[in-house]
């Protein structure tokens, strides 16, 4: 099969990989319809975390081609939606609704690649979850969103507990930010103020449900979401893109006694334990429980109550994915669709 490789940071190459087999009984093999360039995926193309010839790809749809013998909650031909996260969805963790730390958690991409035409899903029952039929194929990248951009969006709002009567501020206005908003006003906020420079992303905040704009960033962004509240802050806040920056503007956005949900991969935040003690906040974040939300949001999505398909701003065939790294790299992207 052909799938993505990255030798080393940015250099992505598309090349021959073995086909995946059924290891474990409780295995399934999917024939992807589409995957997709993450934001997350850029950090080692950028040189930030290590790449030795890493196969990619967390973010997948397609159909079942194989089960292993235990495999129950599946069946071949079944068009599936599966989280960036392996799961048994059995485990206490699990039950408690947090299954990005599933005692059995693996991250799809580390060992997986779903920028392929086929992949290897361990503990399927508890991983893919199926469509109630087969899907139009207007749907599908609206599905593929579920499985780590919409569900970590959503995780995030969840975190910081928007809801009827909140005033929501989302830090960072990519793929994930922009999800943010979506799953807010789903959740019924009263007021959603999206931080975004980029005009074109602007207004898909705004299709989402944002009711304010704020460009400023740092200290101004901080003093900005508090003008606009009351002096006070927002009631809920989500951080969506993981720098030192973007996570102090968070923290000093929220007001006392507010939630905020952190998703975005922070490697080199350092965050200042007296700012953090004197805000008195409420923090909640890391990997999304995808699968958790996956049900609900495959439903909002096949009963066409939303449409986070519109977040995909570029659709290349895999064989140049490439270039699509390329350009969310030099945001001309927000996010790209890989297609076979």
């Amino acid at each position: 099969m052909r799938g993505v490789v990255m030798y080393t940071a940015g250099d992505v190459r598309v090349e021959e990989r073995e086909d995946p087999k059924i290891v474990e009984p409780t295995d399934a093999i999917v024939k992807l319809t589409a995957t997709c360039i993450c934001g997350s995926d850029l950090w080692p193309y950028r040189g930030i975390e290590p790449a030795d010839h890493q196969v990619m790809g967390h973010e997948y749809v397609g159909v079942v081609e194989e089960i292993g013998s235990e495999v129950r909650n599946v069946k071949v031909g079944d068009f599936v939606v599966g989280s960036f996260v392996i799961s048994d969805n059995t485990c206490e963790i699990c039950r408690a609704g947090f299954q990005s730390k599933c005692l059995h958690a693996e991250f799809v991409s580390q060992t997986i690649g779903t920028q392929a035409e086929k992949a290897r899903i361990p503990h399927a029952d508890g991983t893919l979850v199926a469509t109630p039929g087969q899907p139009d194929p207007a749907l599908i990248p609206s599905l593929l969103a579920a499985s780590d951009v919409l569900g970590t969006g959503w995780y995030a709002a969840v975190a910081a507990e928007a809801g009827p009567g909140k005033t929501v501020a989302v830090v960072g206005d990519g793929a994930v930010g922009l999800m943010a908003v979506l799953a807010a006003k789903q959740l019924g906020a009263e007021r959603i103020i999206a931080m975004s420079r980029h005009p074109e992303r602007q207004k898909l905040a705004h299709y989402y449900g944002a009711t304010d704009i704020v460009e400023e960033r740092g200290e101004e962004g901080i003093a900005k979401i508090k003008e606009l509240t009351g002096g006070l802050g927002a009631h809920s806040v989500v951080e969506a893109v993981g720098t030192q920056e973007s996570f102090m503007q968070a923290v000093g956005a929220t007001r006392g006694g507010g939630h905020l949900g952190y998703v975005g991969v922070n490697y080199d935040v350092k965050i200042p334990g007296i700012e953090l003690f004197f805000a008195g906040i409420h923090t909640l974040g890391g990997p999304a429980p995808v699968r958790r939300f996956l049900p609900d949001l495959i439903q909002l999505i096949w009963d066409r109550e939303i449409d986070p398909g519109k977040v995909f701003d570029l659709t290349l065939p895999l064989e140049q994915a490439a270039e699509g790294y390329k350009a969310m790299d030099e945001r001309r992207a927000t996010k790209v669709i890989l297609t076979f």
